[in-house]
């Protein structure tokens, strides 16, 4: 796990380094600009002939970060065109002092300008830069930009430019990871330690690269604070592997019932279910109407097709439940949800199968979710259940709108699960795994390959299957991890607009392969 820091946290750092150990606060400026021209030469070096860099500069210490760099480039030989948005008499601070320092070096550096903000007129110095430095606004910078700085954001982002951010892009509000206008940058140096709101939401999609720079001061400072989020990475993925006895048998590698599939939506079912077997599990039921029986029959590959009497509707009802009962009983895991449909009887199924059997371990997905709508999950035991809605279907469920859920994201996924006892794998872009505990862990793997139908299916059945042959948070971490490594093993093969849910499904246990063998 990489643990990620509030920008709080962050910026007590700085306190930290300055009024315990001594460290002028200047220092950690220069510190910070060499690690982010250092960055910037090893992950945009293919980028650069000319040799020609243009940086923009705030009035803040960010602005000051961004002078700093703009005299390591200077002196090793680039063509620097820097921008301040301030005046002299507007800066204070450190930011001042290498304002002045650059002021000075344009009598030794003809190809160093320094142009001093005044209208949008101003940009087109950068038009031919290689490189582009956002260094405007930092981690105190909160909500919607402002002029100028929205119209300077705007014209940047339509340069033909690789474009580095310093610390974050600037619009991105770090603490909910939202924006309207924001820096789109092909990499993020983000300085001391990584930061929660880079890695979701806009920063997801907004910060390219993230590498991190340093402000000199180590890592044993961080170490010592609360952590609540964290990005997970592959070792983890290895580590929640299930273990496989030498002497284990097809009932004790993982019994699974899927409860899914109808007349209108069968598909979404078998994708759950071969699946299953494809990760691992010894044996797996497909619950499914028996009117339809010869389609899943015709689809399923190793599992076995559970029928019950839907008298021809095609969907399951209450009267259902006690066909499969001893199914249910049964299995160490339920997935339940994919492509049921939406029909009030089969709303009241589900609700009467998760009452009936609130000591059993389910992963609830799609439609099942559905059935919860209208605060119908607190009447149900959710403690220790694993819920895998996409962002609408969230939103669905607890009655916000989803542009309310995706301004505070974090802060409303945790609140769920801690409330419900309950894991909220929350999918999307990236995927979001929330415990009851109030942690989130933050996907790292993954491509837009994964936005068609039958990929959350998929996903459904990975996490049944290793919740049936380890039952503990490792493995539920593990199963997002190698769902989104399937999808990027398949750009070896396809692009991501040619590989389908099916490929996803075949590639899984090559992802694990993968995964173990990266490890031993």
């Amino acid at each position: 796990m990489i643990p990620l820091y509030t920008s709080k946290q962050v910026r007590e750092a700085d306190n930290y380094a300055i009024n315990v150990l001594g460290i002028p606060s200047i220092v950690l400026m220069e510190n910070a600009a060499r690690s982010i021209f250092s960055a910037i030469i090893e992950n945009g070096n293919e980028f650069i002939n000319n040799k020609t860099i243009g940086i923009v500069c705030g009035k803040g210490n960010n602005g000051g970060d961004g002078f700093a760099v703009a005299r390591h480039f200077i002196i090793n030989g680039f063509n620097v065109y820097v921008i301040s948005l301030g005046s002299e008499e507007e800066l204070k601070g450190d930011a001042l002092i290498n304002f002045r320092i650059t002021k000075n070096l344009l009598n030794e550096y003809p190809q160093l300008k320094l142009i001093i903000y005044q209208n949008i007129k101003d940009l087109l110095i950068l038009d031919n830069c290689e490189i582009i430095i956002d260094a405007m606004l930092g981690t105190g910078s909160r909500g919607s930009l402002s002029e100028p700085y929205k119209e300077i954001v705007e014209y940047l982002n339509e340069l033909n430019a690789f474009r580095v951010a310093v610390d974050l892009p600037t619009g991105l509000d770090l603490e909910t990871s939202t924006g309207e206008i924001i820096f789109n940058a092909d990499l993020t140096v983000t300085l001391s330690e990584f930061k929660t709101g880079l890695f979701y939401g806009k920063g997801y999609t907004h910060c390219g690269k993230i590498v991190k720079g340093s402000i000199g001061i180590g890592e044993e400072y961080y170490q010592k604070l609360k952590v609540n989020d964290y990005l997970i990475e592959p070792e983890d993925a290895y580590n929640g592997l299930p273990v496989k006895d030498l002497d284990i048998h097809k009932y004790s590698a993982g019994k699974v019932l899927v409860i899914a599939g109808s007349s209108k939506l069968p598909g979404a079912s078998f994708f759950t279910t071969n699946t299953v077997m494809k990760a691992g599990a010894g044996s797996c039921f497909l619950a499914f109407p028996h009117s339809i029986k010869i389609l899943a029959q015709q689809r399923i590959e190793s599992a076995i097709v559970e029928a019950y009497d839907d008298k021809e509707s095609g969907f399951i009802n209450s009267e259902n439940i006690k066909e499969i009962s001893d199914r249910i009983e049964w299995a160490d895991v339920i997935a339940i949800g994919p492509g049921l449909g939406r029909e009030i009887e089969t709303q009241n199924a589900v609700k009467d199968i998760l009452r009936t059997y609130k000591s059993k371990k389910f992963v609830i997905d799609a439609d099942a979710i559905y059935a919860l709508r209208n605060e119908e999950y607190k009447k149900i035991n959710l403690k220790g259940k694993i819920l895998t809605p996409h962002h609408k279907e969230f939103a669905d469920l607890i009655g916000i709108e989803i542009s309310e859920l995706e301004s505070n994201l974090l802060s409303i996924g945790r609140n769920f699960s801690q409330e419900n006892n309950c894991y909220l794998v929350l999918k999307g872009a990236p995927t979001i795994v929330f415990n009851p505990e109030g942690e989130a862990f933050i996907n790292s793997a993954g491509n837009p390959g994964l936005a068609k139908f039958g990929s959350g299916d998929v996903l459904t059945g990975i996490i049944a299957a290793f919740q049936a042959q380890s039952n503990n948070e490792e493995s539920l971490i593990s199963a997002i991890y190698i769902h989104s490594l399937a999808a990027d093993l398949l750009l070896n093969e396809k692009s991501e607009f040619g590989f389908t849910s099916n490929d996803l499904m075949e590639k899984i246990p090559y992802a694990i392969k993968f995964i173990i063998n990266s490890f031993i």
